[in-house]
């Protein structure tokens, strides 16, 4: 679609329309010391003239006084708990007066919502779980539930964050994935496009310029600076194969030593989907309801398999993340389970690199 200009002075009206069209609206916000995802009541929540700080290990917000709200790189956070809740019941068994047992699905209770915000590498872990949830023989209901009530309102990125590495994943920092609107914050005013026909309704209520030469040159000059400034990136190698050649290396064992097994670096990453399922029953045993929860690779449950641990060792843990991410997706759905957005290296209480440690790995 054309490039439209909205003045951040009309900006209130995009949320209004959003609002009449009856949509919820989930825009990024300070809260708990981090930018994370909650109701937006009104467009003075955004994190105006905030910027972040990360590193190994490291987040940290600033005010620096600019007046952009999405001059950021990221939260903890993506889209994956609006889509793939971290505790959801699928299902409960009631037993009759007949003694015979009857289950219910509990389909999620979803209403249209408006997400503001999303990053490129967000919708690049959306299509890898689409294709997860969506797109293989059995559909997940309740994660479709969830997909088919979200519109999503993309921001393109232009403050990678210093563990930021998007470009060599291919997946940023300008938008590339499916969206129905698409911003590019300038100084005084937005870059707007639609990408989908319930988008252009929406963009056809809002007062809109058509976007200048001036504008488009300043929009691409911005993505030339998110691209320089990304310093960290992949082994320029085949990552799937080096993997698989590696899964006795030492290294393994070197990252140990450093890592957890916390599952922080799980919980934050906007790909990951691995869970467990749990059976809650009534004391009087007439009911039971049967609920899906988020796990890590990381726990000893998840690697506990007819009586015995799997991976009890960090080693195998972190290996089995690993490799899985960046070796199994890749025959499973085309693509690596990494998005390059640096989350797992922010959260990691140990400052572990996953770009540094699969440098040493595919070192041939």
């Amino acid at each position: 679609m054309n490039q439209r200009t909205l003045y951040k002075n009309d900006f209130d009206s995009l949320l209004k329309t959003l609002k009449l069209e009856g949509y919820h609206i989930i825009a990024p916000q300070v809260a708990d010391n981090a930018i994370v995802y909650r109701e937006l009541l009104n467009f003075s929540q955004l994190p105006l003239g905030v910027s972040d700080i990360q590193g190994r290990g490291k987040y940290a917000l600033e005010v620096c006084g600019h007046n952009n709200w999405f001059a950021w790189a990221n939260g903890p956070q993506a889209l994956k708990p609006l889509l793939f809740s971290a505790n959801e019941p699928l299902w409960s068994a009631t037993q009759g007066e007949d003694k015979t047992i009857h289950f219910e699905q509990k389909l999620p209770e979803v209403k249209p919502t408006a997400v503001l915000g999303v990053r490129a590498c967000d919708l690049a872990a959306l299509a890898l779980h689409d294709k997860h949830f969506l797109e293989r023989e059995y559909v997940d209901p309740y994660y479709q539930q969830r997909r088919n009530s979200l519109l999503l309102i993309a921001v393109n990125c232009s403050h990678p964050s210093a563990n930021c590495f998007c470009v060599s994943t291919g997946d940023g920092p300008f938008v590339q994935q499916a969206y129905d609107i698409l911003l590019t914050e300038l100084d005084d005013r937005f870059l707007i496009s639609s990408g989908s026909e319930e988008g252009e309704k929406i963009c056809r209520q809002l007062t809109l310029d058509d976007a200048t030469e001036t504008d488009l040159q300043r929009e691409e000059d911005q993505q030339k600076t998110a691209i320089a400034v990304q310093k960290k990136s992949l082994p320029n190698v085949n990552i799937a194969d080096s993997l698989q050649k590696k899964l006795n290396h030492p290294q393994w064992e070197v990252i140990a030593e450093k890592c957890l097994s916390c599952g922080n670096c799980t919980a934050v990453c906007p790909s990951c989907f691995c869970h467990k399922e749990i059976d809650q029953q009534s004391l009087d045993g007439e009911n039971s309801l049967h609920s899906r929860h988020w796990d890590s690779c990381f726990s000893q449950e998840h690697g506990h398999i007819h009586g015995a641990h799997i991976r009890e060792e960090t080693s195998k843990q972190y290996r089995q993340w690993l490799t899985h991410k960046f070796s199994a997706w890749v025959e499973q759905y085309g693509k690596s389970g990494c998005v390059g957005c640096g989350r797992c290296i922010s959260w990691c209480p140990a400052g572990i690199d996953v770009t540094e440690e699969l440098s040493v790995l595919c070192d041939e």
